[in-house]
């Protein structure tokens, strides 16, 4: 889908919407804890996300097979779309949750990574905090006529400078109608370069990281993504509304 602005009342239904997902993104950084299951973690979200009024947006996205949960919970070297398994948590494990919600029609999509039962030190804390920071930094540069180059840019500055591995396969988007519309924003680039933003577009931005070589291979479930060379790996993700002199931000508390 060709990048759009959206109206009001789509940008409405987002916060929303969005507000919703970051409810459950915090209960399940809250409840995460070893010996829980990602399946148990994605009970938990589909409970809650009915209670407010929400619906999955990920529920069904076409592949081979279709996507068959409501949530991608990723653990350790699963880089992304890992489908939620029965195997317990472990003190330590690395969690992506990655999460989309639809309401009223429009789709928000966020990602948060914690550490199982402990706060992170050494390597797992460099992963997560520069990660987290890396969007951050991207964030602050969106405004009305930026280009995806200077997001991307920004990204790729803190990444760096935390000597983290950037996967280059999965990039940010743009976000409302669809899941995944025009334009890519990826984790790494020039800035100055790249489609212009404009004032009342919705986009996704998430930093997806590992600790070690940036490859990664497909697994046998058609879904779930692997570092190659079995290191780490942490996303975080927003989605914002980019405004005149500013971006804000919609899956928040």
């Amino acid at each position: 889908m060709k990048m759009q602005s959206k109206t009001e009342q789509d940008i409405a239904a987002m916060r929303e919407g969005g507000h919703m997902l970051a409810l459950v993104l915090e209960l399940l950084r809250r409840e995460a804890a070893p010996g829980l299951t990602p399946r148990d973690m994605s009970q938990l979200a589909k409970k809650e996300l009915r209670a407010l009024g929400g619906e999955p947006a990920f529920l069904g996205v076409p592949g081979n097979p279709d996507y068959p949960d409501i949530i991608c919970i990723s653990v350790n070297d699963q880089v992304q779309h890992s489908i939620p398994s029965a195997r317990p948590f472990q003190r330590g494990d690395v969690v992506n949750f990655d999460f989309g919600v639809r309401y009223r029609g429009m789709i928000t999509d966020a990602g948060i990574s914690v550490c199982i039962g402990e706060a992170p030190t050494g390597d797992r804390k460099r992963l997560l905090e520069g990660t987290e920071r890396a969007l951050y930094a991207g964030l602050s540069v969106i405004r009305e006529g930026c280009r995806v180059g200077d997001v991307s840019a920004a990204i790729e500055k803190v990444l760096k400078q935390y000597k983290l591995g950037i996967v280059r396969e999965l990039v940010g988007h743009g976000v409302g109608y669809e899941l995944h519309e025009e334009p890519e924003i990826p984790n790494y680039g020039r800035s100055g370069t790249g489609p212009v933003l404009r004032a009342g577009m919705t986009v996704a931005v998430e930093p997806i990281t590992t600790l070690g070589r940036a490859d990664i291979v497909e697994g046998r479930d058609g879904w779930t993504l692997f570092t190659a060379d079995g290191s780490l790996s942490a996303q975080f993700e927003h989605t914002v509304l980019i405004r005149e002199a500013d971006c804000e931000i919609l899956t928040t508390l």
